[in-house]
């Protein structure tokens, strides 16, 4: 049959673990425990090359709910059950994962519990992501010193785990440096609170039978037998050693701290429940040294006499994650700073940030500093450009922070890969061991991405392998030897910033003869190795080894089952490496509005490109070319039997658990732009509902929606009677339990025939346009709105025939065509790629007289230049321009100094996600329009608004549509009334409308009023 299998054969949990959830629940555990195999296989991968499917998820919602699982997995008959603590899932090494039960602190313990200025120290729970911390924090003045690049979803958590730190570590220290006091449930319940003790507390806490006093007892006694080999052991690195860090044990004062030894630990000792952290006051000048060479080498042997102008960092970039980062929306925003010179682009960029209190010392030191580049000779550079104030500086970290993300987003199968990707060295001695590493690469034929922190010794390399290969998966052993032999010889660590995960096979090495009493500590705090097991070190007792960086399961292992056609066909969604950009918690950022309302990692482009890799890969197993069955061509029989076949025949199939991710997907496309690999969810939603509805019946919802433009004209016709019908309260609870649709707008009957009759608009026929002289098409415009605003919002196409008219232009309305959108979002594709055909034909009718097409709404108008380009079939088609863009040629500079100076009126302009995010500088247009007319317009920075075409009208959405509606839209509109916010997308002004009561205008209905009002004046 040419229809996709049922797949019902998905793997389960043990009784023994069932008994177990059973029992936690019966002890009163308050979060969820998940066990379906959805939710399974996204936590079974992380940002490595690793992939452990766990038993099942766990999601604590409070300290109780940790002391609940801690004390019931602590009893004899659990004894089997292991754990692993899981925070932002962003680890390059496997440190979260695990064939045991996932604990997951992110979902609900992300609370920031206490901030005080006063003490600048701030309390919180280890979900508590980053960036939301310094967001918090930052108008006290304050911040939160550690800096990552994944700041924008890694979890505090996750940080105290690894000890993580990153760009101004050499100023600002690691994790650990600002960890004041740690409460960590540990295995049976006790709760250890962790602070500075002095001698008498310590011997204080080492009394009792207790877990938390065998625990001071052991590492305190650890410390005072091996203080000396300690100090022999540990690198006089900025980075140091972690897990166990015993150096640090007791601080300059002599205090002894068993936070330091939790830091890093990387779960293998304890839950964090909660962290009291250090806070630091923002320096509020900063200046950023952007410095281009001819070649990579070059800027790292140039960092050694920079580091001697005590710098707050020094970043360093090669030329692959440049060129990527030209290829990315975030270099709209930085490319001023790296100019091109004859011989092209710069090989290697060192980014040089000077901060601090005084800005006029602070200036006097970036002086000194650019007296040394202007002066010395030893090293070839190209140049340098300032950025100045924190504003840009944190422009071009933006550019440095996606580095990660970037370098998988390079073409063809082979990706960067990290598993010797945080090694470091003492800095004087970086530049050779990277050329030695450079040597090791290139005597194996791979490519590779460099960047990192080069005032620290740690430069994070990728070296580009398709783990698909069983060829490229068997490098993995040998580049690790070598890479950590290469380390020890350079006096250096393979786990730099990273942690160790997997790679704990070589932890016995590096500790030498103090590795026993890293199990003598993991006995104390674990004895029976159930937490992260396998990871740093094992009770000497245990039999169970340490992970094996070749041992492990890994991705490429599942994903080489899935056949290459279809691998290739289904193209970024395979390459997600699980970098996380998608988790990103700022609510006013576009990506993926769905996540940041659930909170459920399913819901994300992460998550759906896990499922979807699963699915394909089920699929292959039970022997269907998904490929094939997408070129098919079901029979009327088949058709006809998927409309009874209801998913309740088949309950258990793995494609019911895809689909439902799928549902929550707004369609925004923000995926397809903010995300560094450019994963694009709305393609291959629309692809796997296509082949899903062969053998499932549709709802009726989806056929109302889909065919929603084919039957707005002729409901056009009875406006009056629909509007009528929409407001009354049975015909609403009709609708919702018909059709599951709620809130439907009303239909706008403005007089367009009289507007086009008063601005002598004519019809745009391609007969007519082609008969224009060439001084007639260059005033002329064809305007070609969607059917939604030409039924919703009349009065905007009045508005833009009106304005375009006052520039100058004859107008040439083209019939609202049926574009095709609703049809492919919810997965009719056989019909959308047949209208988007047509579309196409008539298109290039138009656009062959070489006038200028001008849709309106940004959804409805990028499609055009989006999902048409990949039906086979669509040759070039003509621009279809959004009005901002045609406007820029059309609306003239007005010299307009005394109209309107004395409005206090501040427009501020709020962003649709499809365009903002296609499109980087959409808003820029719109500010340079306003100020040609003598008016400021002010970006807002927003997410989604939670509507996106229909899915906030369809009542299965209905509230995750109002969380995020109220999330960044809601909180922005409520904060000053006296402003007037302007929002160019149809939808986002009908959300608007349905939660505030609130009608936003178009910012083209300011720049008409504005010509209005000039040629009242003249």
């Amino acid at each position: 049959m040419t229809m996709i299998a049922v797949l019902d054969k998905v793997p389960g949990i043990s009784d023994h673990h069932a008994a177990f959830f059973e029992a936690l629940r019966c002890a009163g555990f308050a979060g969820e425990i998940e066990i379906g195999h959805d939710t399974r296989l996204v936590h079974a991968t992380d940002n490595s090359i690793y992939q452990r499917h766990p038993e099942a998820v766990v999601f604590p919602k409070h300290q109780d709910d940790l002391v609940c699982l801690a004390r019931l997995a602590g009893q004899m008959e659990w004894r089997s059950v292991v754990l692993a603590p899981r925070g932002g899932g962003t680890g390059t090494n496997g440190q979260s994962l695990t064939d045991g039960v996932v604990v997951d602190l992110s979902r609900h313990m992300n609370r920031i519990l206490e901030i005080n200025t006063e003490e600048k120290w701030v309390r919180v729970e280890p979900g508590v992501v980053k960036d939301q911390l310094n967001a918090a924090i930052a108008p006290h003045g304050l911040f939160f010193a550690p800096e990552l690049s994944t700041s924008n979803r890694a979890t505090i958590g996750g940080m105290i785990s690894t000890d993580a730190s990153g760009q101004g570590s050499c100023t600002y220290g690691k994790t650990r440096d600002h960890v004041l006091a740690l409460s960590t449930v540990l295995l049976g319940g006790e709760i250890l609170q962790s602070e500075k003790l002095d001698d008498a507390e310590l011997a204080a806490r080492r009394q009792g039978g207790s877990r938390v006093a065998q625990i001071h007892d052991c590492v305190a006694g650890i410390y005072e037998r091996e203080k000396e080999t300690i100090g022999q052991v540990f690198p006089k690195l900025n980075r140091c050693l972690t897990g166990y860090d015993l150096y640090h044990l007791r601080d300059d004062t002599g205090r002894f701290d068993l936070t330091s030894l939790i830091c890093g630990s990387e779960g293998t000792l304890g839950f964090l429940a909660e962290a009291r952290l250090n806070l630091l006051v923002i320096p509020p000048h900063s200046i950023l040294v952007n410095i281009r060479y001819d070649s990579f080498m070059d800027a790292l042997r140039d960092a050694r006499a920079l580091i001697g102008f005590k710098p707050l960092s020094i970043e360093t970039i090669d030329s692959r994650v440049l060129g990527l980062a030209m290829q990315d929306f975030v270099w709209n925003s930085v490319e001023s700073y790296f100019p091109e010179d004859e011989t092209g682009p710069a090989r290697g960029v060192n980014l040089v940030e000077f901060a601090g209190h005084d800005e006029r010392a602070l200036r006097e030191k970036v002086e000194v500093f650019l007296d040394h580049l202007r002066g010395d000779q030893t090293v070839s550079r190209r140049g340098h450009t300032l950025a100045e104030g924190r504003k840009a500086v944190s422009q071009v970290y933006a550019m440095r922070k996606r580095a990660v993300g970037l370098l998988g987003n390079v073409q063809g199968e082979a990706r960067p890969q990290p598993f010797v990707e945080d090694t470091a060295v003492p800095p004087e001695r970086l530049a050779d061991f990277i050329a030695e590493f450079r040597a090791l690469l290139d005597s194996h034929g791979l490519d590779y991405g460099m960047f990192g922190h080069v005032d620290a010794g740690v430069l994070h390399v990728r070296p580009l392998l398709d783990m698909r290969h069983p060829k490229d998966a068997a490098r993995i052993r040998p580049l690790s030897d070598a890479v950590f032999a290469l380390t020890r010889r350079y006096g250096g660590l393979l786990w730099g910033e990273h942690g160790k995960g997997v790679r704990s096979e070589y932890v016995p090495e590096i500790f030498g003869s103090l590795y026993p009493c890293l199990q003598q500590i993991k006995a104390a705090f674990d004895p029976h190795d159930q937490l992260n097991p396998g990871k740093i070190a094992a009770p000497e007792a245990i039999a169970r080894p340490l992970l094996r960086v070749d041992s492990v399961p890994m991705r490429g292992a599942q994903d080489r089952q899935i056949p290459d056609p279809v691998w290739k066909g289904f193209g970024t969604a395979m390459h997600c490496n699980g970098n996380g950009a998608c988790f990103n918690y700022d609510q006013d950022d576009p990506m993926c509005p769905s996540w940041k309302a659930t909170r459920d990692r399913r819901f994300s482009p992460k998550g759906r490109a896990s499922l979807l890799r699963e699915w394909l890969r089920l699929q292959a197993e039970a022997g269907k070319d998904v490929g094939a069955l997408e070129q098919s061509h079901p029979s009327l029989g088949q058709r006809l039997g998927a409309l009874f076949h209801r998913r309740a025949a088949a309950p258990r199939d793995f494609s019911h658990q895809l689909y439902d991710s799928l549902a929550t997907c707004l369609a925004c496309k923000s995926c397809t732009s903010q995300c560094p690999v450019k994963v694009d969810v709305p393609d291959f939603r629309a692809r796997f509902l296509n082949l899903y509805h062969q053998r499932y019946a549709r709802p009726l919802r989806d056929y109302v929606v889909g065919m929603i433009e084919y039957t707005l004209p002729l409901m056009a016709r009875f406006a009056r009677l629909y509007n009528a019908g929409a407001r009354l309260p049975v015909v609403r609870s009709l609708g919702k339990r018909l059709f599951g649709l709620v809130d439907m707008p009303s239909m706008q009957g403005a007089e367009l025939a009289e507007i086009c009759r008063i601005w002598e608009v004519e019809a745009a026929r391609p007969e007519r346009l082609a008969a224009l002289s060439a001084e007639e098409k260059a005033r002329s415009v064809i305007l070609m709105p969607d059917l939604f605003t030409r039924h919703f919002e009349t009065p905007l196409i009045c508005a833009l025939i009106e304005l375009v008219s006052r520039c100058g232009y004859q107008v040439y309305l083209a019939e609202s065509l049926a574009c095709g959108k609703p049809l492919h979002v919810h997965g009719f594709l056989g019909m959308f790629a047949s209208q988007a055909r047509r579309n196409a034909s008539w298109l290039r009718g138009l656009g062959a007289s070489g006038v200028s097409i001008v849709g309106l709404d940004p959804a409805m108008t990028l499609i055009y230049r989006q999902e048409y380009r990949k039906i086979a079939g669509i040759e070039a088609l003509p621009a279809v321009l959004l009005p901002q863009e045609f406007l820029l040629k059309a609306l003239p500079e007005r010299n307009t100094p005394d109209i309107g100076r004395a409005s206090e009126t501040q427009h501020v302009f709020l962003g649709h996600c499809t365009e903002k995010t296609a499109l980087a500088g959409s808003g820029n247009d719109w500010q340079a329009l306003f100020a040609r007319v003598g008016l400021n317009l002010r970006l807002e920075k927003t997410g989604c608004c939670g509507m996106s075409g229909t899915f906030g009208h369809e009542a299965r959405n209905a509230e995750t549509s109002r969380v995020i509606f109220e999330q960044s839209w809601g909180m922005h509109l409520d904060r000053d009334s006296r402003q007037r916010f302007l929002a160019s997308g149809y939808s986002c002004r009908s959300q608007v409308k349905r939660f505030r009561g609130m009608k936003l205008d178009h910012p083209l209905v300011v720049l008409l009023e504005r010509l209005r009002g000039e040629a009242l004046q003249s």
